[in-house]
């Protein structure tokens, strides 16, 4: 395996050696997934998603803890109960790890059809640039719309979009959330008038 480098590529081995140790299906979704996938663009933190069906988080925290990897809030397991994201840090690193329990059908297909990416020398699993759109015009914060338009101009041609539009709709009917689908069409839009970016080296 290449060198790692950096303390992002410290804190996702030891997050990739715990995760496989809990035999729970993973995947980044993260920054870390959009700039294997070419953006460019910087991240600091780690975001993962876990399948949340047999997941016993107090089981799972004492696994993630002999990896040195350990909650960063107080009453981080009340939090997880509530918000179904786990609050971590890696000890050695600092690196914040934001570790998210999937439920959904969407997630779940997005953990099935998971890719292998190559950062910093560690080998991951990381969400398909078709599903990282879907999470990120969901997320509708900027910095996630921006990434979900560079992942559509880079990708267009592997891309299911009559997929991404129903999943979106679907993502919206079941939450207080209802602007996917129309995030999703001013960035289609945008994208007609921009040529093709060039990927990261």
């Amino acid at each position: 395996m290449p060198p790692r480098t950096g303390k992002l590529g410290s804190a996702l081995l030891a997050l990739s050696k715990g995760l496989n140790a809990t035999g729970a299906p993973w995947m980044c979704i993260g920054g870390i997934a959009v700039i294997a996938q070419g953006v460019r663009r910087t991240t600091t933190d780690i975001d993962v998603t876990v399948r949340g069906e047999g997941v016993h988080l107090d089981a799972f925290v004492k696994a993630l803890a002999r990896h040195g990897i350990r909650p960063r809030i107080n009453d981080a397991l009340k939090f997880a109960r509530s918000s179904q994201v786990l609050l971590l840090e890696h000890s050695a690193s600092g690196v914040a790890l934001d570790v998210s329990l999937a439920w959904l059908s969407f997630e779940h297909e997005a953990l099935a059809a998971r890719i292998p990416i190559n950062f910093a020398g560690v080998i991951v699993p990381a969400a398909r640039p078709e599903d990282l759109l879907i999470y990120k015009v969901f997320a509708g914060r900027p910095h996630d719309l921006q990434d979900a338009e560079s992942l559509l101009l880079m990708h267009k041609k592997s891309i299911d979009l009559t997929r991404v539009r129903a999943v979106l709709s679907q993502l919206s009917e079941m939450s207080d959330e209802p602007g996917g689908a129309a995030r999703l069409e001013s960035i289609i839009e945008r994208k007609r008038s921009k040529p093709g970016r060039t990927r990261r080296p």
